[in-house]
């Protein structure tokens, strides 16, 4: 038991009288949300809402008698205030089975939602939502004003660009089984509509999940390799695999185009990325370096009000080039973009601070750090949360506000459409021109 609760035993117990069966336990999940992010975010100087006054809006309304789902949404609004990219309130199986979505992939491009591929069952069979069709508008509201009021106050994130495309990507997700009316944009001007069910639940296995690893041999020479998990244990085998290697002689491939833009937030896989990263490099290179906040109450006081003023620190770390396989040294570019995040960006990291090649497209997410899975005192309740502070090896924070590339190249409306993929054509102009050693 934490001491916390303790404190909020009267309060409870009270209100337990008076209001619905279950209010007490969802009043406990709100105060643990309270304290668990109040005591571990490592983010939290620059937390700008009212905390304490969220948390009196959240314990008001678990006294209602909205379903758990609602409350499970509840609590997402609340904990997107803090603006981490990685943050997440995981409900019981339960609840988050009845949360669903359409089995369709969109993509923000230029803050308009696209439809980048979907699955076939009956019902799409049916509605054929062509791939590259635009939505127009959802249950007859406009798809920006949807996207505003109903979306966007749900999603956690580090930066506008990367809540603007999570928002895209979860903008049909509600009640599992419920139907949705789309007006769609098809290629070519024409509108239509097409009807969908939210069938696919969050605890499901999603059918357009990517392979951890696709790879081509471009018309030049170069190799453009797509990592879309780092947490897959057999990435780095992967990915040897397509580069190829030989003896000490051996030259790879024209040029390394390693695209990461699809590469979003997991809880692991910083390892894998370095291991691939470590392929590519002839010399050692540094790593992130982070910090964690230590809870000191004797810090508190009128002077410093908040006792996260100590850290504990960690250095970088050293990624030394394989041993196992000979190393490439041609030229490489990486591909990112606001959903390129967690041990993706630890990756991008490594590699600029080790000038291996440019980092070419968007800014990335900032939403990388260790985090913490934490108990929220009733119903199987927890709380994921980011607790530790990171930092390129000078010191310079990149988390909340990404990492720009070298190269920036924005992804257009009319590019996509016309089937140009802008910042994959600049990475083979600059491995085209690179020395090859």
């Amino acid at each position: 038991m934490r001491p916390w609760l303790f404190l909020l035993f009267p309060a409870l117990l009270a209100a337990q009288q008076r209001q619905p069966g279950g209010a007490v336990d969802r009043q406990l999940v709100a105060a643990g949300l309270w304290a668990e992010a109040r005591y571990n975010y490592a983010y939290w100087d620059v937390v700008r809402a009212n905390w304490d006054s969220a948390f009196a809006a959240t314990v008001a309304f678990a006294g209602t008698r909205a379903t758990d789902l609602q409350y499970f949404r509840r609590l997402r609004r609340w904990s997107a205030l803090l603006n981490d990219g990685q943050v997440e309130v995981l409900p019981p199986d339960a609840i988050a089975g009845r949360l669903a979505r359409p089995p369709i992939a969109l993509r923000s491009i230029e803050r308009r939602p696209f439809i980048i591929d979907w699955a076939a069952n009956d019902e799409m069979r049916v509605a054929r939502p062509e791939r590259l069709a635009e939505i127009v508008a959802v249950q007859g509201i406009p798809a920006a004003d949807w996207i505003r009021d109903s979306v966007l106050p749900e999603i956690a994130a580090a930066t506008e660009s990367s809540r603007w495309e999570r928002a895209v990507a979860r903008m049909l997700e509600g009640e599992r089984g419920s139907a949705l009316h789309l007006l769609l944009r098809v290629p070519g001007g024409e509108q239509r509509g097409a009807s969908v069910t939210r069938s696919v639940s969050l605890t499901a296995r999603w059918p357009l999940e990517r392979p951890s690893l696709e790879a081509d041999t471009l018309p030049d020479g170069a190799v453009w390799i797509r990592v879309s998990s780092l947490a897959d244990p057999e990435v780095v085998r992967l990915f040897d695999q397509v580069l190829g290697d030989g003896d000490q002689r051996w030259r790879g491939p024209r040029g390394v185009i390693l695209d990461l833009r699809e590469t979003t937030w997991t809880s692991s896989g910083r390892e894998h990325g370095y291991a691939i990263l470590a392929r590519l490099i002839e010399r050692p290179f540094l790593t992130s370096r982070w910090r964690t906040p230590q809870y000191r109450p004797a810090y508190r006081g009128p002077d410093a009000p908040d006792s996260s003023g100590a850290w504990l620190a960690a250095a970088s770390d050293t990624i030394r080039p394989r041993r196992d396989r000979v190393g490439y040294a041609g030229p490489v570019a990486i591909l990112a973009s606001p959903r390129t995040a967690g041990a993706a960006e630890d990756l991008l990291v490594a590699f600029r601070n080790g000038a291996r090649g440019p980092i070419i497209g968007e800014t990335s997410a900032g939403s990388t750090g260790q985090t913490l899975v934490l108990p929220l005192g009733a119903r199987d309740w927890r709380l994921r949360i980011t607790v530790t502070r990171d930092a390129f090896p000078d010191g310079t924070e990149f988390v909340r506000t990404g990492i720009a590339p070298e190269l920036p190249v924005a992804v257009r409306v009319e590019d996509v459409l016309a089937g140009r993929d802008a910042a994959l054509e600049r990475a083979r102009e600059y491995i085209a021109t690179a020395p090859r050693r």
